[in-house]
């Protein structure tokens, strides 16, 4: 869904019995290079892949059920946990009806193809996920990507589609919040807008849903929107330490009609038991007040990192939220830093383009509850030393003003 080269290549965290990435990881690249480092690369923005009771409810699945679904949703695939996880996402989002799906990728993608036909019309922010604009080049061709977070550019787009085609479907795609530019729309006027022109609209939660929001309801809980918008759909692989995904609708019919027609649903085999067991166990410590405390955690380490990113003259960019995207702007500068940065350990994430445009690098930090405050801080310090190691190095290698 969208990402930027790694440092060095293709890195993999080094396997020893019980280890995983939590706030600290040690790991190795494809030239062999290795380092220990605090990291903000995982997507685990509640540590829950160190969680004992989520590890417990994988054991205890692996007993039940055994390791593999062995077959498709609409065959054998699912089991009796997963009806109760279609109830309990449904609860969180505010909309009942729900449907399972192996990754987040065959959410986004297979709602979209399964529900636009070949005259319909898609209208989609220009950074949405990349599940969501493969899924809507592939059902038509009639797509129409607008500026970031602009209302007015959707109704816009919305009034010309309506003035040469009354009746054809319209959907609207959006992601509640943007894991590279930290920000998220006006729910509440695109809705509206919607409405107006006979549209539907459709909003990602990934990295929302979980992390933020009151009972981890997200960006649509902040907004007061829970119940209100036309299609949830969200992944497993960043608050629900899974694989998956899922989408929810107010309607039944919604609901089969996917099922059916979104191939990467009844193509596929279902969510494996231990991954159902995973997703419903943390969802519901995210509706506890276990969840309210991890939440709590989650964002003293965001407000430290921010804090000490921002008082250095750093910018960060977008709204508090578990990714504090930091820019860096030039690309040249950018890639010297980030190796730095991974030499004196800390794992950060540079993204540059295509999927940002030219002299916008950035890192994306990603933030988890398992982070303390200090380590957040020192963090800081090393990315703000290594970008000032990048632009000395380089105006004396090169004579680049990269101020």
């Amino acid at each position: 869904m969208g990402a930027g080269p790694p440092p060095y290549g293709d890195l993999a965290v080094l396997a020893r019995p019980g280890a995983g990435p939590g706030n600290t990881a040690v790991i190795t690249n494809d030239l062999g290079r290795r380092t220990r480092g605090i990291n903000f690369n995982s997507q685990d923005y509640l540590s829950f892949n160190s969680h004992p009771a989520i590890r417990e409810a994988a054991a205890r699945a692996l007993r039940d059920y055994g390791p593999h679904s062995a077959g498709s949703p609409m065959v054998l695939g699912n089991t009796t946990i997963s009806n109760e996880l279609e109830e309990v996402l449904g609860a969180l989002v505010g909309a009942e009806h729900v449907t399972l799906f192996p990754t987040g990728w065959a959410a986004g993608f297979g709602t979209v193809v399964g529900l636009v036909r070949p005259e319909d019309h898609v209208v989609i922010d220009r950074f949405a996920h990349a599940c969501l604009q493969q899924g809507a080049r592939a059902a038509t061709r009639n797509v129409r990507r607008y500026e970031h977070l602009s209302v007015d550019a959707v109704r816009g787009h919305l009034r010309e589609i309506r003035a040469q085609d009354a009746r054809g479907g319209i959907l609207v795609v959006t992601d509640g919040l943007f894991s590279v530019d930290a920000d998220w729309p006006d729910l509440v006027a695109l809705q509206n807008v919607c409405h107006e022109h006979n549209a539907t609209l459709l909003v990602d939660v990934a990295h929302d849903l979980g992390a933020t929001g009151p009972g981890g309801s997200g960006v649509l809980g902040m907004q007061e929107m829970l119940g209100k918008v036309d299609l949830v759909m969200g992944a497993f692989s960043k608050s629900f330490a899974s694989n998956g995904g899922f989408l929810a609708s107010k309607s039944p019919a919604v609901k089969q009609y996917v099922k059916m027609f979104g191939g990467s649903h009844i193509f596929s085999n279902a969510l494996s038991p231990v991954q159902t067991a995973v997703v419903l166990t943390a969802a519901k410590i995210i509706r506890s007040p276990e969840g309210d405390e991890l939440r709590g955690r989650l964002f003293q380490a965001i407000d430290a990192l921010r804090d000490e990113l921002s008082g250095r003259g750093l910018t960060c960019m977008g709204f508090a939220s578990p990714l504090v995207p930091v820019l860096i702007g030039n690309e040249k500068l950018a890639r010297v830093t980030n190796r730095l940065v991974f030499d004196q350990g800390v794992l950060a994430f540079m993204v540059e383009f295509p999927v940002t445009p030219a002299g916008a690098s950035r890192f994306r930090l990603q933030v988890q509850a398992g982070h303390r405050p200090e380590e957040a801080r020192e963090a800081a310090r090393i990315i703000d030393r290594s970008i000032t190691e990048a632009r000395a190095y380089l105006s004396t290698a090169f004579g680049s003003d990269l101020a």
